[in-house]
Parts: structure tokens; sequence; C-alpha cells
């Protein structure tokens, strides 16, 4: 009962949101899917349209509905440059769990959404035995870039270029105690994320070196677990929600000015996306949450926004290597977090900076859309590449951990010299470079 009271809220709530969206087709312009396919089913007015006769269509044929409104990056690019305001990011994030208290999940996802991602602890130990075990499944495909590609054709691997697992994840070589600064200022807790931990510990690792060097003071929750998302874009509330109330208890055990975080995915994820599927939480819940989400940032944007890094002109040298930037949809189009993440890197004056064309274009992973229809995916991700090379770069950072997947295979797999890296990782370079010396 209380399960269909909530669905009824959720429907309401969509009614109210669908009736601002004017179905001008702005999003037309934007839309990276639409771009590629032209087809109005997978732009957000056609799936607008949709919804708006989804109390009807999906006890009909939810299905089909299903199907289309999961047929979706959830980039947010048709939100960021809507006229009217309509968060169809949110909307279509609602529209799936609702469809999936209908539809049911499929065996695959709830064993890996309800059986591992739910439990944290479970998870972690899934993860180091998988990366034991990969070297039976994959082999090196691209050295400079890391990549490995399947021994045999699978479903799963298909041809893409992957990141194989760290050997050791960043969970078993942090701090276990927190380090506060010396003169007790700022104190921040840091939000790892899954694939930092699991594929770019050398990520969380730089963080924490930066933190030393600018003297912050840091706390990283033992045992966190997923900001929640991957279960959020399958519909999945019920784990969605299990693993917010988990992370929250473990950030609040421990008092902070500022949760950040090197994951564009996961700030957004906890910025936005935590406080607008938490309504229907208990007040003792949903207060934490808000002031979670409040005091949530990006790393770049703290360390920027903070002063420990600033916009001082360094010109690069006359060996400068050419690097060009990716912004994550979930930073730019989600937050607005787009000229940080540039100073960092014009921090360093081993690069210089070269703007490629469209940056705020999406690299087409979309997480689960990505294994679902990873041809749409590979169009959208080498029109990318294609922006990246015309740079004439060696070097194209960005600053979420999926956006380096997506961009090591595109490049892995067309053999470009150019490597992927976090935009932190270059302003550590010469930061430390620049200590030694």
């Amino acid at each position: 009962m209380q399960k269909m009271k909530q669905i009824a809220e959720m429907m309401k709530d969509l009614e109210t949101q669908l009736d601002v969206c004017t179905r001008c087709g702005m999003c037309q312009a934007v839309c990276p899917l639409f771009i590629q396919t032209s087809r109005e089913a997978d732009v957000a007015r056609g799936k607008l349209a949709l919804l708006d006769g989804l109390a009807r269509e999906m006890f009909s044929n939810p299905k089909g509905v299903n199907e289309r409104i999961n047929r979706c990056l959830l980039c947010g690019s048709c939100a960021a440059h809507c006229p009217r305001g309509v968060n169809a990011l949110e909307i279509f994030i609602k529209a799936r769990s609702i469809l999936t208290e209908v539809v049911g999940l499929s065996t695959g996802k709830k064993m890996v959404l309800r059986s591992m991602l739910a439990n944290p602890k479970f998870f972690d130990r899934m993860m180091s035995m998988g990366a034991k075990m990969q070297g039976l499944f994959s082999k090196p495909a691209n050295e400079l870039l890391g990549t490995s590609c399947g021994r045999i054709m699978s479903p799963l691997i298909a041809d893409r270029h992957i990141l194989p697992l760290a050997a050791k994840p960043f969970h078993k070589i942090a701090p276990q105690e927190p380090e506060p600064d010396s003169e007790g200022n700022i104190t921040v807790t840091f939000f790892v994320g899954c694939l930092i931990d699991k594929i770019f510990p050398r990520i969380a690792s730089t963080a924490i070196d930066i933190f030393r060097h600018h003297d912050i003071g840091f706390y990283i929750p033992d045992s966190q677990g997923c900001c929640g998302i991957p279960a959020l874009s399958a519909g999945d509330t019920a784990t969605f929600e299990r693993l917010v109330t988990y992370n929250v208890e473990k950030i609040m055990a421990q008092s902070f000015d500022y949760l950040v975080t090197a994951c564009a995915t996961c700030t957004s994820t906890i910025k936005k996306l935590w406080p607008a599927m938490s309504t229907h939480m208990d007040d003792e819940l949903k207060n934490n949450i808000t002031d979670i989400a409040d005091r949530t940032l990006d790393i770049s944007q703290f360390l920027v926004g903070k002063g420990y890094i600033t916009e001082n002109n360094i010109t690069p040298g006359k060996t400068a290597q050419t690097i060009t930037y990716h912004d994550p949809c979930h930073l730019k189009k989600s937050l607005d977090v787009s000229s940080e993440p540039r100073t960092v890197i014009k921090n360093n004056a081993e690069y210089r900076l070269e703007e490629m064309k469209d940056a705020d274009r999406c690299c087409g992973l979309g997480g689960s859309f990505s294994i679902d229809h990873y041809d749409l995916s590979s169009e959208i991700g080498m029109k990318k590449r294609k922006n990246i090379i015309s740079t004439g770069c060696s070097t194209v950072a960005t600053s979420c951990p999926a956006c380096m997947m997506q961009l090591s295979d595109m490049l892995s797999k067309s053999d470009d010299p150019v490597v992927v890296r976090h935009a932190l990782e270059i302003y550590a370079e010469g930061l430390f470079k620049k200590t030694a010396e």
C-alpha cells in the first residue's frame, strides 16, 4: 500500500513537471542521441510526449514505454538548454522508477544491483576477486592507454577496449584515520566513488597528496558505498535508497566543512539527485541529505573556489605539450562547473590548453546506455574522438572517471597516441615537480 501511494505521488509530480514543456523542440539541437539517429522518440520532447500518457500506457504496454524511456544517455543536455526550465533528466529518472515498479528488474540487474551494489562490503570482495581473474578473460590492447580487450567475443565486452580493475583498490591503501589540518581550518570528507576506487585509485591518491600539500584536513569514510546512480538509472529506487541511507550514516559520522569528490557523476548525484529523490524519506534523513548536498563540491570547484589554486596566468613553457579538455555532462550541464578544471590544468606550465570543438558534447557513455546500445555509444564517442584528435594534443583531460573509460575506449580502438588523464593529475604533476625542484 505504501509503495502504491509513493507511485501515485510520483505520477502526480511527473504530470506537474510535464505541463511545463511546450514541445518547442529546442532539445533536438543538443541531444547527442537525436543528432545521431534523427528519431523523434530519442529526443526529450518525444519522450515527454510519451510520458503524457504514461498512466494509460504503462499498464497496456509497459515494456515498450520502458524500452523507449531507457534509450537515453541521461546527459542532461536537454534540461541545461530548455528555455522553459523543464528538468527532463529528473523526469526521466522518476519515470524509470515508476516503470520498474510495474515491469520489474531483469534477473541480471537484480543480481548486480540488489545482491552486489546494495551491499558495499560484498561488492568490494567481488571486485577484488574480479581483479585477480580478469586476465583469464581479457588481454592487453593498447600499452599507452593501458586498455584491454576480450580474449574471446562476449556480449558484455564485445569489441570494447576496456580499462582493467586495479590490482589494489584505493580503499585498501586509503588513510584509516582523519587527518586534520595544522591550523584547524577547512576539513573535507572525501567521497571516492566506485570507478576511482576500483579502476583509478591513482586519482584518489593524487587528491590526498594535494590535500596534504595545501594543509587541508580530510576524512575518508570507511567502506563507502556507491553513490547510487546505477540503481537510480535502472529505476531501482529500493537499492538507491539503501545506498543513500548507508552513505549518509558514514558521511555524518565525522564533522566536515565540505564533501569533495573527484567524480563528476558522484558530485551531481549527491548534490542534485539525493535531495530530489528523498522527498518521502523521514525528516532526519532528509535534513542530513540536504545538509550534505549543500556542502558537496567537485574537487576542482573546491580547490579553485576556496583559493588553493588560482588563475595566475602561467605561461606555458617552450616545450609544453598540447592538452585538451572534455567537459563531463554531469559537471558542466548539471552543475555549471567548467572554468575551474581548466584553471587546474593551466597551473601546469608543461601543458598548453587547446580547446576542442564541442568540448561539452556528451562522450556517449551514459552508464548502462553503453551496455545496452554500444553501437550508438561508439558512434557518439567517435565524434568526440575526432574532436580530440583535431587539436593535435598528446593528452586529453576530463573530470569524470566514466568519461575517462569511454575516451580510452575510442582512442585505443583507433590507435591514437593520446593519453587520457584526470585534470587533477595534470595539476599534481606540475605541483610536485615544482616542489621537488
